[in-house]
């Protein structure tokens, strides 16, 4: 290919989770630190990074369909760079079927971007897919601005091979990052502006790492330690595993103040067949046993969890397990997809797949409940003080945006800013939102 001027402008678009989000941010802290602008536009941009998800149905054909819009009214192309899990699986056949691609990089080698596009100006296609990611963290700028929220991963990858997932493949083997690491990337978010941080991992409370007496400590310990910044007010955690979730991270939500009462605790199926096929590794029974020990710990806690219908074989008893599951435990959010057969993972090849129609109104049931029991569960918020945290001006003159403890959207009128944490009467709820009204 051609040399061309190299990028002064780039656009970096990110699908799927929140991990992906805070990679998407530190793609762009690497771009800027080369000395290139970051635009809201991607039809204006030097440079496009899609930064891709490998979950979904369809992820890859999407992808695809993304980089066929980038092409310009002019027939000219943005210099494309494909990032991610889709580019982690599929790198080689991304290269094949889209010219316009100019760079391939994998979730755990992205630290490497400023050079690959350097390259590809000169006229080369660049490809990394290791999976180095104690060299990515090492090699990644200082965090430096930040707004009132902020992610930070603090572990990677999955050794669990639930036989759906395509996440050990993609995003490699469990690490944890070093404790000491942590805790200076959380205190630079701090002094930029973040009120809380989301700690980020595939298997997030499989983190262990040793702290600085040298005691090794998991996901509670670090939440103690982070606890300690004084201008931190509060700490999250997502996405959870039944098998990790220990004593001592329970009895944190009793014991750590600024440790939010929310959990995300994927459970996938109420059937204990299923999820011995799913190789989840827990049972229905365990699953809300466990539940019920950290309601104990924490009992006005909000729980979130993720539900797959029509794995292969199952049948409407086993599904009535899921709805069994959904009522005994009245989540306050929840995530619920159709099983999606992911090239490469055990349960593709499974005999008895669902019929489309049939999963579909299986997940319109599950999301009857979920929307249900979501609504009811901000109802009974009502008549609750608490503390909202100010992340954007609302859509009427006046309205401020926040979150409360339990990972509500809160609405109100007053005087504000961002990033203030305000006292708030729940007055009123609806399925998506509550309305506050700020004390004094």
């Amino acid at each position: 290919m051609p040399a061309q001027t190299p990028p002064r402008t780039f656009h970096v678009k990110s699908f799927g989770c929140q991990m992906n989000v805070y990679d998407g941010e530190r793609m762009a802290e690497l771009l800027t630190a080369e000395g290139m602008t970051a635009v809201d536009a991607r039809e204006t941009a030097d440079l496009v990074v899609l930064n891709t998800c490998h979950i979904r149905e369809k992820a890859t054909e999407k992808v695809y369909s993304d980089i066929g819009r980038l092409r310009r009214d002019d027939g000219t192309v943005p210099l494309i760079a494909v990032a991610g899990c889709v580019a982690q699986a599929e790198g080689a056949e991304i290269m094949a079927r889209a010219p316009s691609v100019r760079v391939v990089v994998g979730p755990q080698a992205y630290h490497r971007l400023p050079e690959m596009v350097a390259a590809a100006t000169k006229g080369s296609r660049e490809t990394a897919t290791d999976m180095p990611a104690e060299a990515k963290f090492a090699a990644l700028p200082q965090r430096r601005k930040s707004g009132p929220t902020a992610f930070l991963t603090i572990q990677e990858g999955c050794d669990k091979f639930c036989t759906y997932c395509v996440v050990p493949y993609t995003r490699g083997a469990e690490i944890s990052r070093a404790f000491v690491d942590l805790i200076e990337e959380a205190r630079a978010l701090v002094d930029g502006g973040a009120r809380e941080i989301t700690l980020l991992g595939q298997n997030v409370n499989a983190w262990t790492g040793e702290a600085t007496t040298g005691r090794a400590i998991g996901l509670a310990g670090l939440a103690e330690a982070l606890a300690t910044i004084p201008d931190l007010a509060r700490i999250r955690y997502t996405t959870s595993h039944p098998a990790d979730m220990d004593d001592a991270l329970i009895a944190a939500h009793a014991d750590n103040p600024k440790l939010m009462p929310f959990l995300h605790l994927p459970v996938q199926s109420g059937s204990d067949r299923v999820l011995k096929a799913m190789n989840r590794s827990h049972s229905a029974d365990g699953y809300l046993k466990l539940i019920d020990r950290v309601r104990a710990a924490r009992p006005d806690i909000a729980l979130s969890g993720d539900f797959i219908v029509g794995f292969p074989g199952e049948t409407e008893a086993e599904f009535a397990d899921t709805l069994a599951i959904i009522d005994a435990v009245g989540y306050a959010q929840a995530y619920s997809f159709k099983y999606s057969a992911r090239p490469g993972t055990p349960a593709a090849l499974m005999d008895g797949h669902v019929p489309a129609t049939v999963m579909e109104d299986r997940l319109a049931q599950v999301q009857d409940r979920i929307n249900r029991d979501q609504l009811a569960f901000n109802q009974a918020s009502i008549g609750r003080r608490c503390q909202v945290l100010v992340e954007r001006r609302g859509r009427q003159p006046g309205q401020w945006l926040g979150k409360s403890p339990w990972l509500q959207s809160v609405h109100f009128s007053d005087e504000a800013a961002i990033g203030d944490l305000v006292e708030v009467d729940l007055i009123s709820a609806g399925p998506n939102s509550i309305a506050g009204q700020r004390v004094g």
